[in-house]
């Protein structure tokens, strides 16, 4: 008789942001998997058994969880963030599609959870107002040049952009990197925002120029939001400037 598995987000690390339908998930499920700092933050029953991995083992961790689930167990897979924004969902959704047939028939539900760039976002105003898209910099599963093709195919369209994994000992010039790419689209001016931890007791936001922004402002728990030149920042004495970007472009490209 085939089980459940849950995919679940738990938000960027605030227990305030897990949504209630994750923690239904958590109460119903008996197995965990996931990286072991995302099943830390679980306060579970004894009941409850984790099986933590390796963040670099994806495909092996879906593999376990969905034999559980094929099993007859109820299963939940844990991701920070939202689990299908660079996450655990679009690893298990691989791994049905090249798996036994009984992976296919577990009840399969996706629980969507605050990804980073909306926590940050928020804690400064709206610099997603307009389009925007997300870039993760590792290039791990895809080719530096793609990455570079598609930012700086984003600078050129006028999208905020949101860049998950920045910079990591393994990888520490993807961001520097960027930034130079982005200044020969963008101009110094652009306002760029590190936001780290956005809503836990070790936050740490910041809003810099295009032209000052360095990779050693960031690391792997940073999010890095580089906007527009329309994205604007409002003083506001002695409270932090806010940060937005407006709704609307006008048809010759100026807001």
């Amino acid at each position: 008789m085939s089980g459940r598995l849950y995919v679940v987000g738990l938000g960027p690390g605030n227990p305030d942001q897990m949504t209630p339908e994750a923690r239904a998930a958590v109460d119903d499920a008996t197995h965990f998997f996931g990286y072991k700092p995302y099943l830390d933050r679980l306060a579970l029953r004894e009941d409850q058994i984790t099986v933590p991995s390796d963040n670099r083992e994806e495909l092996a961790r879906a593999a376990a969880a969905l034999d559980h689930a094929a099993e007859g167990k109820s299963v939940c897979m844990i991701s920070g963030g939202d689990p299908g924004v660079f996450a655990m969902a679009a690893a298990v959704c691989e791994a049905i599609d090249n798996g036994p047939d009984t992976w296919k028939s577990v009840d399969l539900t996706i629980v969507p959870g605050l990804t980073a760039m909306l926590a940050v976002a928020a804690r400064v105003g709206a610099p997603l107002g307009n389009d925007f898209c997300a870039i993760s910099l590792s290039d791990n599963l895809k080719p530096w040049f793609l990455i570079e093709h598609r930012i700086r195919a984003a600078a050129e369209a006028g999208f905020v952009m949101a860049f998950y994994n920045p910079i990591s000992k393994a990888r520490p010039w993807q961001l520097g990197k960027t930034f130079e790419i982005l200044r020969t689209q963008l101009p110094g001016e652009t306002l760029v925002i590190f936001g780290r931890a956005a809503g836990r007791e070790d936050e740490k936001i910041a809003v810099v120029p295009l032209g000052k922004a360095e990779p050693e402002m960031a690391d792997m728990a940073t999010c890095v939001i580089v906007g527009t030149p329309e994205t604007r920042a409002i003083d506001r004495d002695d409270r932090p400037a806010l940060i937005y970007t407006p709704r609307y472009v006008r048809e010759d490209g100026n807001d």
